[in-house]
């Protein structure tokens, strides 16, 4: 039997864009998501909550869709698109979601802030117009030990029908 990549710590390089840009990383074949952005990238929006995948405080969006790159391997996305925290913004200018984030305060401690804006960014993309119960279970799995969400849902809310399609 042979050994695998994994079994010699061998890299593998990956080629995938991060918030627009091309971007070649070497990556171990374990290597979540979430290491390559923080650590080679210096991408530190997204953050580490549990490893496990039950907070989503890492939550980034690969081709339009929210994952959580605590779970997801650095090595799998060759040729994918990856969105972080970061990407979302045009220079100083926030997107819809940040902005409503900002303005109504809709944050405590900030720490589960990241992936709250990106669960909610892919929810708007894929519904713009929800309802506060909508909105409520598609943020089930983003854990905030700070708030009771009443801010959180009313960003998102407002942030609705301003996303640009």
């Amino acid at each position: 039997m042979s050994e695998r990549p994994e079994d010699r710590n061998e890299k593998i390089a990956v080629r995938f864009q991060v918030n627009g840009e091309p971007t070649e990383l070497l990556v171990s074949a374990n290597e979540t998501l979430l290491s390559a952005l923080r650590n080679q990238l210096g991408l530190t929006g997204t953050k580490y909550g549990c490893g496990t995948g039950d907070c989503c405080a890492c939550t980034v969006s690969v081709n339009g869709r929210a994952i959580l790159s605590c779970l997801s391997l650095a090595a799998e996305l060759e040729g994918e698109n990856v969105t972080t925290v970061e990407g979302l913004s045009d220079g100083s200018k926030l997107n819809p979601v940040q902005a409503s984030f900002a303005e109504l305060g809709a944050v405590q401690c900030g720490f589960c802030t990241p992936g709250m804006i990106m669960t909610i960014n892919a929810l708007l993309a894929e519904n713009p117009d929800p309802s506060e119960q909508e909105v409520r279970h598609y943020l089930r799995g983003n854990l905030c030990r700070c708030t009771g969400y009443v801010k959180i849902v009313d960003a998102a809310l407002a942030a609705a029908g301003t996303m640009e399609a």
